[in-house]
């Protein structure tokens, strides 16, 4: 008599890591799982948390846990936003959609990368509830001003802008596994490494069918269409966003702006005096720079700098419940 087999039990973040390196060949895995170069930054983020410890009052009864919030003026059933992750459809049939539908049945806030494969309208209508678009000036000011009317147009309630991407990261997983050559579209390059696509048949065949290789559709240069998914290592360094841009980014948009990537109390500051409503301390999850200092270490120096002037979020290294609990008692 044979026993059905039972999908394994989803309970923390570490639980979907292990689910995706089943499902993904290694080249995809490795790029949304690594970092830059000895990742000690991408550890570091989740060894900061294991390193704080609780400090509980018992005997007192809580009938009801209230985790709701409020952020930007809109509320959210708990402490939580989803961040921008670019690429989702490589891990995923229609993954920023996917994403978004998942995190509006449940009320909270999903942040759409500007390095999506699927439109922005469409990721908007896919979500329940409220959604934000975050910006790199990729494909020049024109392109960014675009993409801008399209979001506001959406229905997307805040604008993110990533201030620590002057480059791309300097991802050795990545290089070992040939992502510039895959995506080069060249085959004499591509062949020592197209064979870890075919070692997953399954992923594969959704991927083909969900069109193969995409294209940045919300990174439209003019006349030309969408921005091809190769050259954008090329487009972030010629594409760096500075204090600079925040007045005709503000102008364009006319609604709140969330700077992303603070790393000290010097630019925590700076994002108040440029009329941020919001600053996340972000490291870009130990893929950008390594050797920066965990985000819950940054925390408190920045909390210290702006007060109650500006609302302050949180990414990078967070696994579980108990890690937005000890980040809110930081």
């Amino acid at each position: 008599m044979s026993r059905s087999v039972q999908p394994p039990r989803v309970l923390n973040i570490e639980d979907l890591r292990r689910a995706a390196k089943r499902r993904l060949p290694r080249v995809v895995f490795d790029y949304i799982d690594g970092g830059a170069e000895g990742e000690w930054t991408l550890r570091a983020n989740c060894r900061a948390f294991e390193a704080v410890t609780l400090r509980p009052r018992c005997a007192v009864a809580t009938p009801v846990c209230d985790l709701r919030t409020t952020v930007l003026g809109i509320s959210l059933p708990m402490p939580l936003i989803l961040a921008p992750v670019g690429s989702c459809r490589l891990m995923y049939p229609r993954g920023e959609e996917a994403a978004a539908r998942t995190a509006g049945s449940a009320g909270i806030t999903c942040t759409l990368s500007t390095l999506s494969g699927c439109r922005l309208e469409d990721v908007a209508a896919a979500s329940e509830g409220p959604v934000w678009y975050q910006l790199y000036l990729v494909g020049g000011r024109d392109c960014a001003i675009a993409a801008i009317e399209r979001a506001r147009q959406a229905g997307f309630s805040a604008l993110v802008v990533t201030i620590d991407t002057p480059v791309a990261g300097f991802r050795e997983r990545d290089l070992r596994n040939g992502v510039k050559e895959l995506l080069s579209g060249k085959l004499p390059a591509m062949l020592p490494f197209v064979n870890q696509l075919f070692t997953k048949p399954r992923w594969l065949a959704a991927f083909l069918a969900d069109g193969g290789l995409m294209k940045f559709e919300n990174v439209v240069i003019p006349g030309k269409g969408p921005m091809p998914y190769a050259d954008v290592t090329a487009a972030l360094e010629q594409s760096v966003v500075t204090w600079s841009d925040l007045p005709w980014i503000r102008q364009a948009w006319n609604g709140p702006i969330v700077i992303k990537g603070i790393h000290a109390r010097e630019d925590a500051r700076r994002a108040v005096d440029e009329g941020a409503n919001a600053l996340v301390v972000s490291n870009h999850g130990g893929r950008q720079l390594d050797g920066v200092a965990p985000t819950l270490q940054i925390l408190p120096e920045v909390v210290a700098a702006v007060g109650d002037r500006i609302e302050v979020l949180l990414d990078g290294g967070i696994r579980r419940g108990s890690d937005i609990l000890e980040q809110q008692a930081t």
